[in-house]
This record gives C-alpha cells, sequence and structure tokens, in this order.
C-alpha cells in the first residue's frame, strides 16, 4: 500500500514538475513578445499556460484521491498538502505570464515599454525564466538546499524591479503616463512571478524538513 501510495505521489510531483517547466516556457515567452514587440509570442503563451490549466484539475483530483483513499499522516501528509498548495502557486505563475502576453498583445503593433525601462523588463524576464527552470529541479528533486538556492536568484529580479521603478520616478525619464502604468505593471508580474518561484521552494522545504519558513 505505501509503495502504491510513494508511486502515486512521484506522479503527482512530476505532472507539478511539469507545470512549473510550461510556467517558465510561458514567461520566457512572453519576454520575447515584449522585447520584440511580437504578437505571434505574445499569443503563443496562452497555448502554453492553457496546457498548464489542463494540468491543474488532474493534479488536484490526484491530490485529493491520494488523501481520500490512502490516509496518509505525518511526511506523507504533508507531502499531499504541500503538492495541492503547489498546484495553486505553478497556476498563479501561468497567469502573471498571461498578463504580460496580454499587455504586449493590447500594445501592439507599438511596444509595451521602451529605452532602459524595456531593458530592465527584459532582464527581470529572463531572470523570471531561470527561476522558474531552478523550481522545476527543486520539485524534480525535492532538494532543500536547492530550494533555498532560489532567494539568492530573486533577489536579484528584485533589485532590478527597484531599478525599473527609480528610472520610471526620475524627471528625464521621457515616457508617457501609459508607459508608466504599463512598466509599473509588467515589473510587478514580473515579480510576483518570481514570489511564487520562492514559494515553491518554501513548500518543497517544508515537505522535506517539516520547517516553515518565514516570509
Amino acid at each position: 500500500m505505501r509503495t502504491k501510495f510513494h508511486d502515486q505521489l512521484d506522479t503527482l510531483f512530476d505532472q507539478l514538475t511539469t507545470m512549473c517547466q510550461l510556467a517558465g516556457d510561458a514567461v520566457t515567452t512572453a519576454t520575447d513578445a515584449l522585447d520584440a514587440a511580437d504578437l505571434t509570442h505574445a499569443e503563443k503563451v496562452f497555448a502554453v499556460t492553457e496546457r498548464i490549466g489542463a494540468l491543474r484539475g488532474p493534479c488536484e483530483d490526484q491530490a485529493m484521491a491520494l488523501l481520500a483513499l490512502q490516509a496518509p499522516v505525518a511526511r506523507d501528509l504533508r507531502q499531499v498538502v504541500t503538492g495541492v498548495f503547489l498546484v495553486s502557486d505553478l497556476s498563479r505563475m501561468g497567469g502573471l505570464a498571461e498578463h504580460i502576453a496580454e499587455s504586449v498583445r493590447r500594445r501592439h503593433p507599438h511596444p509595451v515599454a521602451h529605452g532602459q525601462t524595456q531593458h530592465l523588463l527584459v532582464q527581470m524576464g529572463r531572470l523570471a525564466g531561470e527561476l522558474a527552470t531552478a523550481a522545476a529541479l527543486v520539485l524534480q528533486t525535492r532538494d532543500p538546499a536547492l530550494a533555498l538556492a532560489l532567494d539568492v536568484t530573486d533577489n536579484r529580479l528584485d533589485d532590478l524591479h527597484r531599478d525599473l521603478l527609480t528610472v520610471i520616478q526620475e524627471p528625464a525619464w521621457d515616457g508617457s503616463t501609459t508607459e508608466a502604468v504599463d512598466a509599473t505593471l509588467l515589473g510587478r508580474f514580473y515579480e510576483r512571478f518570481g514570489d511564487h518561484c520562492v514559494e515553491v521552494g518554501r513548500r518543497v522545504i517544508f515537505l522535506a524538513t517539516g520547517q516553515q519558513l518565514p516570509q
């Protein structure tokens, strides 16, 4: 019975890893769309996030079945409950990538950002993609040390976010009010994406050790 439980749990985490990889693909493609004001890339994001959405239901069903039919306790219970929360985090990551793509689509054929703000946003997007790739490896290995390392990359993302807000508020910045709003929202989307990657790491640390790290 325990062997069957752990096989089913491994299947759940394989699906969660795929969701995380897809979220990384989505945010990277959305960033490519932002960088080039490319509608084709923006539309591709929605196809990727549909695949994330298609995995959400089966993951939730699998987790609920494990809870109801296997009656896990202690560490096993912790792993299943963590899986339930991870589904939500990963779905939100896909949603944030969609928001970025939607911003590009809304402004097309004009770029949603230009100059230094565009450069900073693209850098944020590349880091967000790196974070998602690292978070997927954390889910695959369930390694607390790898999970802790996510914070380092996320701190770099936060630094870029602060730089972006500083640029927008400078008197010398030549962007319009609309561009300022777009850049602020896009920066927030990337920052939140990074936060969810870090949350994936925190949940894996809890799963492996039982320790709840402070926010």
